[in-house]
């Protein structure tokens, strides 16, 4: 090969390696976006599956706890943090009790620690509820048994679609957590 065919070589290779670099980062871009797209169905989804669970969990607060106000999708905003519920539910009166609602389509152990997070954090984010007895629910479409069994060790009532929609999970004779604001 002379020096002129190995230096013609050389400016192919480098032309084509040019041309790999610019096809890779096309690459890259088009694998960040379809992830941000698969976060968002995954949110969709995790929207869609409260929606549906709403009526369900409603029906379930009021008859089976007695429950007056129930907001979904209730949010709090304070120095610049947040906190979403799912579900927020509570009575006034004789039995001043709240009940805090995590909907998730699939149950899993990082909804424990979420849960658990939502849960210590009641007072913090209402303050106005501090008169209240507060206890834990956890609603889902699809979960491993582990998780489940997490659930009701936390204290926490489960409730899961089935043919009536969602239906009250937690076994006879379960005895909720209760939360209750320290006093000063």
């Amino acid at each position: 090969m002379s020096t002129a065919e190995l230096k013609q070589l050389i400016e192919s290779i480098v032309i084509s390696q040019r041309g790999t670099d610019l096809q890779m980062k096309e690459t890259d871009r088009k694998l960040k976006e379809l992830g941000k797209q698969i976060g968002g169905l995954g949110n969709k989804f995790g929207t869609f599956a409260e929606g549906l669970a709403f009526a369900s969990i409603e029906r379930i607060l009021r008859t089976d706890f007695g429950m007056e106000a129930i907001t979904p999708r209730f949010a709090v905003v304070k120095g610049g943090e947040s906190e979403e519920y799912d579900v927020l539910a509570y009575r006034n009166g004789e039995e001043n009790q709240g009940m805090i609602v995590e909907v998730k389509s699939s149950l899993d152990l990082a909804t424990i620690e979420q849960m658990q997070r939502k849960m210590d954090g009641i007072f913090r984010w209402m303050p106005e509820h501090r008169d209240k007895e507060f206890q834990g629910m956890v609603a889902y479409v699809d979960g491993s048994a582990a998780a489940r069994q997490a659930v009701l060790a936390h204290g926490w009532h489960l409730v899961h679609v089935g043919e009536e929609l969602f239906e009250m999970k937690t076994p006879p004779g379960f005895v909720p957590k209760i939360y209750r604001a320290v006093q000063a």
